[in-house]
């Protein structure tokens, strides 16, 4: 059985590592790549252009329902997670973001896992926060091979070390290494590994087909629904140990978030599939409290020139006593939003569990 599925993951510094990775990758290479960089949702990317110009072999954007092809590199289009399908065939979802991102390393990996298990080579590169740490566990749990950039190379290092850190990963290489180790990996027949699914998975384009019965895991086509959820994989290596409520409220829709524990890894998600690892939770949290915190300043500053402005057409109407009193209100919630702007200005950031273990081991 090859290992022929490559997924690679990456967010800040990833573009010049992934170009650096995919111009050191042969043209005969024996597996189908596949690309998740955190972008913003736009309508255009140029990425497969950029790879395109260092890669020897050919990039596009993936198709949804696009036969999976060896020999050929699938790079994530803006604003959609890249999913397997049981079938062969890559699926595109606008479903949940996961750590605030969409398109998300963790659904890539995990579908990835579901669908061919020991045949999976799952990469994190450079990238802040812990995107791909889960997805990566869930590689490991399924027999596949975790490898990440050497953090000390990574243009940034979040993403390196909180893989390292949340999984007992394979290799930490810097990036030729990690090229010369792939194209030896896809050359030789994954070994059986203790504990993992026996799961082929669907057989590639230009393969022979696999017998329909070996497929253990069923996969829907709408991927971004029961399959992603870590309460509905109720059996087999991706099976999340434990689903518990907590008292923290999804920072993007307001629903109640679940923790979701694979031994010592976590993640937290909401009914509608928002997901978060302990940075990306804390980080979206932050955002919305200077968020609020800032709203909180215009409304209060709105609404003191609001009383201004009936002060002064209370003057106009001759009732000073109302006057004062418009403007005893509108001076003290200047007050109370120039205390706020100060909360909002000065809020720190908060300590992720990535730089609290460099802390700790410094």
């Amino acid at each position: 059985m090859p290992r022929d599925i490559i997924v690679v993951g990456a967010s800040a510094g990833g573009i010049e590592a992934l170009t650096r990775l995919v111009a050191l990758l042969p043209a005969d290479l024996g597996a189908a790549v596949f690309v998740v960089q955190h972008v913003a949702p736009l309508r255009v990317s140029v990425l497969p252009k950029i790879l395109g110009r260092h890669a020897a072999l050919p990039v596009s954007h993936a198709v949804d329902g696009e036969v999976v092809r060896r020999g050929h590199i699938y790079v994530a289009p803006p604003d959609q997670h890249l999913l397997f399908a049981r079938d062969g065939t890559v699926s595109l979802s606008r479903g949940p973001r996961e750590n605030a991102s969409r398109p998300a390393l963790d659904p890539l990996f995990r579908t990835a896992a579901l669908a061919y298990g020991l045949r999976v080579i799952g990469v994190v590169l450079s990238g802040t926060m812990g995107d791909g740490t889960a997805g990566l566990q869930v590689i490991k749990r399924m027999g596949g091979l975790a490898i990440v950039q050497e953090p000390s190379e990574a243009a940034y290092d979040g993403m390196p070390r909180s893989a390292i850190r949340g999984v007992d990963v394979d290799h930490v290489l810097p990036i030729d290494g990690i090229a010369r180790l792939l194209v030896d990996l896809t050359r030789e027949p994954a070994p059986e590994a203790q504990g993992a699914t026996n799961n082929p998975g669907p057989g590639l384009a230009g393969a022979e087909p696999m017998d329909d019965s070996l497929v253990t895991i069923v996969l829907k086509r709408s991927l971004e629904r029961a399959t992603l959820q870590d309460a509905d994989l109720t059996g087999g290596a991706g099976a999340a140990e434990s689903v518990t409520p907590v008292p923290l409220a999804c920072p993007e829709c307001g629903g109640t978030l679940w923790e979701v524990r694979h031994g010592e890894l976590r993640n937290y998600r909401c009914q509608v599939g928002h997901r978060y690892s302990d940075d990306g939770l804390l980080t979206a949290q932050s955002e919305r409290l200077e968020a609020a915190l800032w709203a909180a300043t215009r409304a209060l500053e709105e609404q003191a020139a609001m009383l201004l402005r009936l002060a002064a057409r209370s003057a106009r109407d001759g009732r000073q006593i109302m006057v004062r009193r418009y403007e005893e209100q509108a001076t003290l919630l200047r007050e109370q939003a120039d205390t706020v702007r100060n909360v909002a200005e000065t809020l720190a950031a908060p300590v992720s569990p990535v730089e609290e273990s460099l802390l700790t081991d410094g």
